[in-house]
């Protein structure tokens, strides 16, 4: 049955570019829209700029425009973006239009006829300096929670609390650096501590949709109920910790006015929900469709992708909102983490910690390795991911480039030379490996509705692993070689492209480009997921192969982190500092023990002071650029905030000694306390102990340090 669906992401600020944040979000929204296309249902997905708000007036102003013309030229520029990395959004609109205007004032007018608008004389921060009321993200100061310091008027960064700007302590205005001062104003307030308003919540938040899907995810839904807090006067029940929510602002205000309120706007984060609703009217409007007609539909699904930073809008304001006027509900709100670069580094342009979408662009690197990298991420948790470029490159080369797309790389050249093109009949193996591959298709269908694109990937590369095993076992090139092989050959390669076909459906809604491509090269039409269950069958032509996708090149990475040109330079770079060690080393002595002279005693206080662990090397693989480098992927018995078994990446100059595959499940002592040391070819998370002598010529070798058996990762040496 045809699933109706619309689908927004999170609206931008319309204050700024796009970062890799936006990037992440768009293209686990468009992986899904994607996939429910593929299924045959119909889709609108939609976003939209907000562009209201003290601070785009602010900035306005600065750069000498008025605010209609700054948001703009902002708008001018996402398009770059959007289409650079495949994002297929129906519709792009803003905030600052016809249509979000009546949506917000009409959503205002129903909550008010439920009794649900209520005006009071408050003390509101003032900017002498100014001589305006200062927003809430304009003022700044210590949480009133934790005692961080530069917070928002609104919410801690620090510890997630949520407050008004006069519970701020040491306040400051953000504009003028002024102390600001109190003064009365009358505002509106949507009454969240009303009884209905809370009893829907706890209901709304902690059930499913009609389709079985739970509204927030677990984890949100404990985050949840942290804002839920005896009610004040003793009663039964809960109430909304954020209390009664402020949704006027006084002139100057760039947004939209209240009805019947003059010199009163509605504040940017009650009409910017709304213009999820404003950008479907007006597609809906371009399509020649009628808006209210649409949302009659019983049968229609409604669901946000957003930032697990604006939970607290999108959980209570927006479902009250749409609930007390009489509106439709989202059907979920899926939330997703934070993207953090190599390890867990903040983003940082000047450190060369940042990721700039449009920088990876202008490199010439693929788009789609960037979507498939950040699928095999993503899950259907509010979860952070980490882009770390070793693993990236990994991945995109080992993986999508090396297990896919090589399928076709070691066939289909053979189709075209032996057989022109055209494909043969399967073997009673080829036959059942290819069966086995549709047969996955429910399976796989069922992790992208639940937006697990890690486990997805993970499935998809498994098929791909044992397609790989059917060609090494039969080895097309060696059966082209020899004489009275050609059925066999032909026979191989077949089910070499059937299978790569099969799983470029089933890859699609990740690489839509490079599905487009196969497409081509095999002369079918745009296929939808139920395809993969059907063959091309013998004696289906297809064109002439040419390559499908670039490697990456790690000179590719090393620019897109490279730090800008006008960033301070590190206190004391990396080859000085190496420098600066081999003067310092102690001369060979022929005559000490290993060649060199002991160290000076130390004492016990001084050894305690280097951690020594237990560490298993998981994985061990060879550093692409480097012939002396292994990276290895240690387990030292750490768990990470969430419980979860937690993994070190070291990187040891020991590749002159051992083969990668030597090292795999050995067990060897981890320096664990040392700083992380940022290298050419990623963090490297401590130092693996190994011996040498110090006359590397006359004796050369390292050997690593391997505990006795019944040692354990983690274990302290004492």
């Amino acid at each position: 049955m045809s699933r109706q669906l619309f689908v927004t992401t999170a609206l931008p600020y319309a204050n700024g570019t796009f970062h890799i944040g936006h990037i992440m979000e768009y293209i686990q929204a468009d992986i899904w829209v994607r996939f429910q296309r593929m299924q045959g249902h119909e889709v609108n997905f939609v976003g939209a700029d907000d562009a209201h708000g003290a601070p785009i007036m602010i900035a306005a102003e600065k750069a000498g425009k008025t605010p209609q013309q700054f948001v703009a030229d902002i708008a001018a520029g996402r398009k770059q973006y959007l289409e650079g990395f495949h994002i297929s959004h129906d519709h792009w609109y803003s905030t600052d239009s016809p249509e979000n205007t009546e949506l917000a004032q009409a959503i205002y007018l129903d909550l008010k006829k439920a009794g649900l608008i209520e005006t009071r004389t408050i003390e509101q921060f003032y900017d002498p300096d100014k001589g305006m009321f200062l927003p809430d993200r304009f003022i700044k100061g210590e949480c009133p929670k934790c005692g961080a310091k530069d917070q928002y008027g609104d919410n801690c960064e620090s510890c997630g609390a949520v407050y008004s700007p006069t519970e701020l302590k040491n306040p400051f205005s953000a504009l003028s650096g002024a102390t600001p001062e109190l003064r009365q104003s009358e505002h509106f307030f949507f009454k969240l501590s009303d009884p209905r308003a809370v009893d829907f919540l706890k209901q709304w938040t902690a059930i499913e949709s009609p389709r079985g899907v739970p509204h927030v995810q677990p984890e949100v839904l404990n985050k949840i109920r942290e804002w839920f807090q005896p009610a004040a006067d003793g009663s039964s029940g809960d109430q909304p910790q954020l209390g009664d929510w402020d949704i006027s602002r006084d002139a100057p205000y760039f947004g939209i006015e209240i009805p019947d309120a003059p010199g009163k706007y509605f504040y940017v984060w009650l009409d910017a929900p709304v213009g999820y609703l404003a950008s479907l009217k007006n597609l809906l409007t371009l399509q020649g469709k009628d808006y209210n007609s649409y949302f009659a539909n019983p049968n229609l699904e409604q669901y946000h992708f957003i930032g697990k930073d604006i939970i607290t809008f999108h959980t209570l304001f927006w479902p009250a909102m749409l609930h007390f006027s009489g509106r439709k509900t989202p059907d979920a709100i899926f939330v997703h983490g934070f993207l953090t670069v190599n390890n867990g580094e903040k983003m940082s342009k000047s450190r060369g910690t940042g990721l700039d979408p449009l920088k990876y662009l202008s490199l010439k690197m693929n788009p789609e390795w960037l979507r498939y990298y950040l699928a095999a991420k993503l899950n259907g948790r509010n979860e952070d991911i980490d882009f770390n470029a070793d693993d990236f490159m990994a991945r995109v080369n080992s993986d999508l480039i090396g297990k896919f797309v090589n399928i076709a790389s070691r066939s289909a050249g053979f189709l075209s030379k032996r057989f022109e093109g055209k494909l043969g009949t399967l073997d009673a193996q080829g036959t059942a490996l290819l069966a086995e591959l549709q047969q996955a298709g429910d399976g796989i269908a069922q992790l992208y509705e639940t937006r697990d694109y890690a486990r997805t990937v993970r499935e998809i590369m498994a098929l791909a692993d044992k397609v790989n095993v059917y060609v090494d076992q039969h080895k097309p090139w060696e059966l082209a070689k020899q004489e009275g092989q050609e059925q066999r050959l032909h026979e191989v390669c077949t089910l070499c492209i059937e299978a790569f076909r099969v799983l470029t459906i089933y890859l699609k809604p990740i690489l839509p480009k490079l599905a487009a491509e196969v497409a081509n090269l095999l002369i079918v039409p745009a296929e939808n997921f139920a395809d993969a269950r059907k063959a091309l069958g013998a004696g289906h032509q297809m064109d002439e192969f040419k390559h499908l996708m670039q490697r990456v090149d790690v000179k590719q990475l090393d620019a897109l982190f490279a730090p800008p040109a006008d960033a301070a330079p590190a206190k004391e770079p990396e080859k000085k500092a190496a420098k600066k060690s081999q003067a310092l080393a102690a001369p060979v002595d022929p005559n000490a023990p290993g060649g060199e002279a002991l160290a000076p005693t130390i004492t016990i206080d001084d050894f305690a002071k280097v951690d020594l662990r237990i560490a298993k090397i998981l994985e061990c693989k060879a550093v692409e650029g480097s012939t002396k480098l292994l990276q290895l992927t240690l387990d030292a018995g750490e768990k990470d905030e969430a419980g979860q078994p937690k993994t070190r990446n070291v990187f040891s100059g020991i590749a002159s000694m051992y083969q990668p595959e030597q090292l795999v499940g050995k067990l060897t002592v981890l320096v664990a306390n040392l700083a992380p040391r940022k290298m050419k070819f990623g963090l490297s998370e401590g130092m693996v102990l190994a011996a040498s002598h110090a006359d590397e010529k006359a004796q050369p070798g390292i050997y690593v340090l391997e505990p006795f058996p019944g040692a354990q990762p983690g274990m302290r040496i004492h």
